[in-house]
């Protein structure tokens, strides 16, 4: 016989709240059916009304919180802020730092069945405030003006902001300005449902450490209305800028970028720096989004690789080099491969413009060519992953277990498939000695972890 649901829709209930869930609600459990409450932390107890039932589980709205986590902060509940990407900014930062170490935690014993693995305490922000070095907003209208700002859940309608809590100020700036300048020109923004307007998005990208600006604004049309005149006042305006780039995405579609990219005004890429090491960074390109944090992952994951100089390292998923380039200051040579053709292209020349000639890098899926290369004689002291949110695909595992490098260093940005493979090379021979959790993302639920790997 099914179980009854214990609650039922417009139900008004007392609960308590006993976790968070990937977006960062509350979890409650009603003779153990789950329900998910907006706004409530572990350890509160509020009066909630039951708004929708599925099968499984529930969802909530808070009505009274009635006994309050000591870690919660008071916030200002504007749209901005209730819908700015934002979902844990009412948990302290000390509550945040909390959250994400145990988040860590309960997914290697649950999915990974890591009972012995130390946890250290997540690596925090001193300021995890205004830390992101690029948005790419959506543009719309509203009463004849045009409106930027962030989709609200489950919608496709905007809420107009000049300012996101998590964006750097020189980028809040970037895409307010852009955003005035076309508003004064009289460009129109792109119409989803008619599939009309010109103007769909403004992209900005900041470099933190050299003070460069790009703007790229993302049209229907291959033409923009008042072309020259507009990209004579954001040069005016916005002093850091480096390069204005036009990208064209005439489909109807939610993807941001269209096929056609070129420059307006500048340069093709604007410079940053990690640790020493520079990067050229174009309007595709991937470039981490937390340039302090990024140092502080890639810090531990050259500290667990333990290079001595005598090393051949592979760095599968490597994008544009941002990790290749860093072991292969400390490695004998360094083999990156990456599925995107521009990124690696991108990361041969960050290669040359560091004057890097021990790393090479190759197109192709990681879990194809790093067989080739195993089969051809390339085996690797060192094996550096850094996967999409999925985690690393079976073939590349199963290679991993073949090749037997003596130390794998796993760089996450997903606590859940982490756990799911370091169990696969736990069983197939290896050991995890370690994993630190970094905060790449403060304010969010998100947290990635760098984990330590050595061939039993």
């Amino acid at each position: 016989m099914s179980k009854t649901i214990p609650v039922h829709r417009n139900q008004y209930i007392d609960v308590t709240f006993e976790d968070l869930t990937h977006d960062g609600a509350g979890v409650a459990k009603v003779d153990g059916f789950p329900i998910f409450v907006p706004g409530g932390l572990p350890g509160e107890k509020a009066n909630i009304k039951v708004i929708k039932i599925s099968k499984g589980y529930g969802f909530g709205r808070m009505e009274e919180l009635l006994q309050r986590s000591t870690f919660r902060v008071e916030v200002t509940e504007t749209e901005a802020h209730k819908y700015g990407g934002c979902q844990l900014q009412h948990l302290s930062y000390e509550g945040q730092l909390e959250y994400k170490e145990n988040q860590v935690r309960q997914v290697l014993t649950r999915i990974g069945k890591l009972e012995n693995v130390k946890v250290h305490p997540v690596l925090g922000m001193d300021n995890p405030w205004h830390y992101r070095n690029k948005a790419q907003v959506p543009v719309g209208e509203r009463d004849g003006k045009l409106i930027s700002g962030f989709f609200k859940p489950r919608s496709h309608e905007i809420v107009d902001t000049n300012e996101s809590l998590i964006q750097l100020p020189e980028v809040n700036e970037a895409i307010q300005t852009v955003k005035e300048i076309c508003s004064e020109l009289g460009i129109k923004a792109y119409n989803e449902e008619t599939h009309k307007g010109v103007l769909r998005h403004i992209v900005a990208r900041f470099g933190k450490q050299t003070g460069e600006l790009m703007v790229v604004l993302v049209t229907r049309t291959s033409d923009i209305p008042h072309k020259s005149k507009l990209v004579q006042e954001i040069a005016d305006r916005l002093p850091n800028v480096k390069s204005i780039v036009h990208n064209i995405n005439s489909k109807k579609t939610n993807v941001i970028f269209g096929r056609e990219t070129s420059v307006l005004w500048g340069n093709e890429v604007i410079y940053d720096s990690i640790g020493g090491v520079k990067f050229a960074i174009s309007a595709l390109s991937f470039y981490q989004v937390n340039p302090v944090q990024t140092k502080v992952l890639y810090d531990k994951a050259l500290e667990y690789a333990e290079l001595t100089g005598q090393e051949s390292v592979i760095d599968a998923y490597c994008g544009i080099g941002t990790i290749s380039l860093f072991l292969a200051q400390k490695a004998k040579n360094v083999f990156g491969v990456e599925v995107v053709p521009e990124a690696i292209e991108d990361a041969k020349r960050n290669a040359e413009l560091n004057g890097i000639t021990n790393a090479e890098f190759a197109v192709g899926e990681a879990e194809k060519v790093i067989p080739k290369w195993y089969k051809d004689g390339n085996k690797a002291d060192v094996l550096v992953v850094d996967p999409p949110r999925k985690g690393c695909d079976e073939a590349l595992l199963r290679t991993i277990l073949e090749m037997k490098p003596a130390k794998v260093v796993y760089v996450s940005c997903n606590p859940a498939t982490l756990a799911r493979d370091l169990r696969i090379l736990e069983d197939g021979g290896y050991k995890t000695l370690e994993v630190q959790p970094v905060d790449m993302f403060p304010q969010t639920t998100h947290c990635e972890a760098v984990a330590k790997i050595e061939l039993r």
